[in-house]
C-alpha cells in the first residue's frame, strides 16, 4: 500500500494537531515550560484575549496536558494555576524543535528571545533525529517511511 491509498483519518499527527495546533495554543505551553503559572501573566505576556486564554487553557487541561493547582492571593478569592504535566512536558522537544527552525528560517536579526543551552557543559541545545539503536543522527533520506499496523486503505 502507498501513502496516497492510506486514509489518513486515523493519523496521529492530525489528531495531536487537533489538541495543540490552535493559534496561541504552544504558545501558552512554552510559557508553562518557561515558568508562567497565573491566567493573568498568560494573556499580559502572549497578548490573547481573555475568551481565547479561558478556552484554550480549558482545552489543554481537558487534554492532560496541563494542571491545575489552586493558589490564593491575600484578600482575593481563590483561583488556578497551571503547571505542565509529564504529557505537557513530552512537547518540550517539539517547542524546541520549533525554536530550532524559526532560528535557522526566521531569526530575529538581533539573536535569539531564549538561548537554551545544556546547564553541564554550556554547549548550545538542539533536536536531532536519531537511530534508536545505535543513536546515529538521521536525515529524511537515511530513513523508509511506509504504513504502519494502523494504516488502513483509503475509502
Amino acid at each position: 500500500m502507498e501513502w496516497l491509498e492510506v486514509s489518513t483519518e486515523n493519523c496521529t499527527v492530525q489528531r495531536t494537531l487537533d489538541v495543540v495546533g490552535e493559534k496561541w495554543t504552544l504558545l501558552i505551553v512554552r510559557d508553562a515550560a518557561n515558568g508562567v503559572r497565573r491566567f493573568d501573566d498568560f494573556r499580559r505576556h502572549i497578548g490573547l484575549s481573555e475568551a481565547v486564554l479561558s478556552d484554550r487553557l480549558r482545552k489543554l487541561t481537558a487534554a492532560g496536558i496541563l494542571g491545575t493547582v489552586p493558589y490564593q492571593e491575600p484578600g482575593s478569592r481563590s483561583r488556578n494555576g497551571y503547571r505542565l504535566t509529564r504529557k505537557g512536558w513530552d512537547l518540550w522537544p517539539v517547542l524546541v524543535a520549533l525554536r530550532q527552525w524559526g532560528e535557522t528560517y526566521a531569526p530575529d536579526p538581533q539573536g535569539p528571545v531564549l538561548d537554551l543551552r545544556h546547564t553541564e557543559c554550556g554547549a548550545p541545545v538542539r533536536v536531532v533525529v536519531e537511530c534508536a539503536d545505535d543513536h546515529t543522527t538521521l536525515t529524511p533520506k537515511d530513513v523508509t517511511a511506509r504504513p504502519g499496523p494502523g494504516a488502513r486503505r483509503l475509502a
